[in-house]
């Protein structure tokens, strides 16, 4: 006669625990009879009890449960030779009862098959040992390698569910290691689709039987006769991870082969069906782990592409000859389709822009850089703002990308004060004067990148030392508060009207803060780009 003893397999090995004490404690707690360090036990999760010659298993309100042989411990249950405990999420805190005076004393399976449930523990605990760190393909791998080895299995194969819910091959082997295609794979998919729509294990002990035969023809002409396929599922954290009807199915593990051997005994289907439990885990991790890389990659690049965006920019501040000028851009996404520059035209006269591309992130970005280098090439030769203006939207038709179009101000200013200006379809820039009179700076034509045919008109005003022009991209107009109010060219007006003579710089700051404070909570809906531009008269140094 045996003592009664609990079968353990976990990170610490293939061990038995005696039984020995009346009351008998598996928790977390480092003071349990059984302790198990993982986060889904709890610190007192279950106990065996014996009254009589019973030993009776009681859930002590764990968080994630205590199950029998599948079947959730609602009360105290009496325990028999053989029954499987699992405490908490998955099967890697599992332990078999063995008492072997029990009603049930004698398994089918013998010595063998246990040796096989010990090496598949050791299995389950490499796999997990292995982390997220390892790639698809290689957890498959060994996922396949590990099953065949021990289930002697002549074939194998991995079927993955694809993101629209079909499976899909994803790897196939055989015993003696040789890879094999989903198109070289001859077999029935009949099998493999009911264990996944399912959730259950089907294992067939000999296609020949007349009651299946005609759906295997296929399997059967190459001699395959056994067939054990388990799902692969991956059980939700949480609260509800005690209801296996919320389980995921990822994907099926399918073995068979010409003779029975260790395949279809009744160990090794259970142990296959635990070790299916942790390789869906291992196969998650490693696919989350992949999308995680891709995804990183992905940070990493557009954070060199808002890099490359910002030095494309010129400095925000800049102090000329006769003018001050700042600007800023904030885009919505790490990179985004608002840009501005300035250059020297000679003669004392300086060209700004701003400007605005349909869209945002990278295709934005890229069309916002194209502009961005026509006007750096085309605006010391054009003979006035609107013949800029004329030949960016030729350049910008010639290479047509279908709904991307740009909008952009673009001023000259002279030495003496003099702007020349268009606007195509820009937000009409504000003009400050120190009697506090605002004005708008609306003249010009259509977007660009739309007409073929478009033209564009020019105009022209003279500046006094200390006016203001403060252009801004739609982002800031049309900012969004939490109950949808937009800031408004209005509000934008208000504040900029007793702003002439204001340093740019603390003026762009000024609007943005005022932008934001609107904003609140509000998630920002578009690039928000602004430029304060002060002219401070001619012959006035810096």
């Amino acid at each position: 006669m045996s003592a009664p003893r609990l079968s353990v397999a976990d990170s610490e090995g293939t061990r038995a625990v005696p039984i020995d004490k009346p009351v008998f404690l598996v928790g977390r707690r480092t003071t349990a009879d059984l302790r198990i360090p993982r986060e889904d036990v709890s610190r007192e999760h279950a106990q065996i009890e014996r009254t009589g010659d019973q030993y009776l298993l009681s859930d002590l309100r764990s968080r994630f449960g205590t199950f029998v042989n599948g079947e959730l411990v609602t009360a105290p249950r009496p325990l028999v030779h053989g029954d499987r405990i699992r405490f908490g999420l998955t099967d890697s805190a599992e332990a078999t009862f063995l008492f072997d005076e029990g009603p049930q004393a004698g398994l089918t399976d013998g010595p063998a098959e246990m040796s096989d449930l010990r090496q598949m523990a050791a299995i389950l605990n490499g796999l997990r040992a292995l982390g997220s760190g390892r790639v698809l393909d290689e957890v498959l791998a060994l996922v396949l390698e590990s099953a065949l080895d021990v289930t002697e299995a002549e074939r194998g194969f991995i079927m993955l569910a694809s993101p629209g819910g079909a499976l899909q091959f994803r790897t196939g082997r055989t015993k003696g290691g040789d890879q094999l295609s989903g198109s070289s794979f001859a077999t029935s998919q009949k099998i493999p689709r009911a264990v996944f729509e399912t959730s259950k294990s089907q294992m067939v002990s000999d296609l020949m039987d007349s009651d299946v035969a005609g759906a295997h023809g296929h399997t059967i002409a190459t001699g395959i006769r056994n067939v054990l396929c388990v799902p692969l599922r991956v059980a939700p954290f949480g609260p509800s991870s005690s209801d296996r009807t919320t389980d995921r199915v990822i994907g099926v593990l399918y073995l068979d082969g010409r003779e029975r051997g260790r395949l279809l005994s009744a160990t090794t289907v259970t142990s296959l069906e635990a070790f299916a439990t942790q390789a869906a885990l291992a196969i998650e991790s490693a696919r989350l782990y992949a999308e995680s890389a891709e995804k990183a990659k992905l940070d990493r690049d557009l954070r060199v592409a808002a890099d490359i965006q910002r030095a494309l920019l010129p400095e925000p501040r800049w102090k000329g000859t006769t003018l001050d000028l700042s600007a800023s851009t904030v885009p919505c996404r790490t990179v985004g389709g608002d840009f501005f520059d300035y250059l020297e035209l000679g003669g004392g006269a300086v060209g700004f822009t701003l400007g605005d591309v349909a869209g945002k992130g990278p295709p934005a970005a890229l069309l916002a850089a194209t502009v961005q280098s026509h006007f750096a090439a085309n605006a010391p030769i054009a003979s006035d703002p609107a013949d800029l203006m004329a030949r960016l939207n030729r350049a910008l038709l010639r290479r047509a990308v279908e709904a991307r179009f740009a909008t952009m101000f673009y001023g000259v200013l002279s030495a003496t004060g003099e702007l020349a200006y268009t606007n195509a379809g820009q937000e009409p820039p504000i003009v400050v004067r120190a009697s506090g009179e605002l004005s708008s700076l609306d003249v010009g034509g259509p977007v660009m990148g739309l007409l073929p045919g478009a033209t564009y008109q020019w105009a022209q005003l003279s500046l006094a030392p200390g006016d203001i022009v403060a252009i801004c991209s739609d982002g800031v107009t049309e900012a969004c508060n939490p109950a949808g109010d937009e800031y408004g060219r209005d509000r934008l007006a208000a504040l900029l009207a007793s702003a002439h003579g204001d340093d740019p710089d603390e003026l762009v700051e000024r609007v943005l803060a005022s932008v934001t404070a609107f904003a609140g909570t509000e998630p920002q809906g578009d690039d928000v780009t602004l430029m304060v531009l002060r002219y401070r008269g001619s012959g006035v140094g810096p």
